[in-house]
């Protein structure tokens, strides 16, 4: 029998697509933090080597890319959020351009930081063998009697309606349903829980076709969030008086995050004349206006991947 070409989705979603970006990474940590004291512990112990590193220049960048074997659990109500296979391969062809620093729109990156954007040689596949050894596509569906998921870790859980996680050592986890409270999606540091280690996107937000929608419609929400998987921060530093860090050096204090589509420059906690680096993928501004990594940024991120993440890669 011939088979149908994929149309695009034209049911209604359970939850509405936030009119701006909204991340629950910080949240989550924050919980994790009070829940966890050997958590905060092994933070610190983490940002000590990762100073090291990248002191020392243990972070050079290898011949060939790290590959990162991922799974995508797919929790789904409505046969809307039933997202198919070709909008997940969307989204790990959108992250294996942006992680290598290929995406045509980075030429639109200022011209004072052009000299930054950084290949970070870390690219993603779907995982082809599974936990116990057999073929697999690398993608789990799960029906489920919830109509969305708040950042509680409750997709990440088959007793609570959503699917557990493969081994967090071996794979990444990502977890794609409707989150709700505005949430287009969160992700955990490294350090934190087995059983919850991963990042969850809003399924509207996920990929470049199907239900990806506008103006979060080209896979960046998951470049922003497994930016944090790989211990990248908020370039603000989530704070709003301008001493907030992200551990970065070539990335300019800001006060708060930008959204939407912000002109350059755009000046805050006195960085003038350029301004915030609101192109960069650890900002809240559009996915069309997201554009770029950092040296430092990749520095950081290869430290993670010879350090706490370094099971996944190959």
């Amino acid at each position: 029998m011939k088979q149908k070409k994929e149309k695009p989705h034209k049911y209604k979603t359970a939850a509405p697509l936030p009119a701006r970006r909204k991340c629950g990474t910080m949240a989550v940590h924050s919980r994790l933090l009070e829940q966890d004291p050997a958590f905060g512990r092994r933070l610190v112990d983490l940002e000590r080597l990762t100073s090291r590193r990248m002191l020392a220049g243990l972070t050079h960048r290898a011949a060939a890319p790290t590959i990162i074997s991922v799974v995508v659990h797919v929790i789904y109500n409505s046969a809307s959020e039933n997202i198919s296979d070709a909008q997940i391969r969307s989204q790990i062809k959108r992250l294996n351009t942006d992680y290598s620093a290929k995406n045509p729109d980075r030429k639109k990156t200022p011209s004072v930081w052009g000299g930054l954007v950084t290949d970070a040689r870390i690219q993603f596949a779907l995982a082809t063998k599974g936990p116990d050894g057999k073929a697999t596509k690398g993608i789990t569906r799960t029906k489920t009697a919830k109509t969305s998921f708040t950042d509680d870790d409750g997709v990440k859980s088959a007793a609570k309606g959503g699917a557990d996680p493969w081994p967090s050592k071996e794979y990444l986890n990502l977890w794609v349903c409707s989150l709700g409270g505005g949430l287009l999606g969160y992700a955990q540091f490294p350090g934190g829980p087995a059983k919850t280690d991963g990042v969850v996107i809003l399924n509207t937000a996920f990929g470049t076709k199907g239900t990806a929608t506008a103006p979060f419609n080209l896979g960046r929400t998951a470049t922003h969030e497994v930016g944090h998987w790989l211990n990248l921060h908020h370039i603000w530093g989530d704070t709003q008086h301008c001493e907030g860090t992200d551990f970065i050096n070539d990335t300019p204090n800001a006060r708060l995050p930008n959204y939407g589509k912000p002109k350059f420059p755009h000046i805050s906690c006195s960085n003038g004349p350029n301004g915030d680096m609101f192109m960069n993928y650890m900002d809240y501004v559009d996915d069309d206006a997201m554009l770029m990594f950092t040296a430092q940024q990749v520095a950081r991120m290869n430290a993670a991947l010879a350090g706490p993440r370094s099971g996944v890669g190959r």
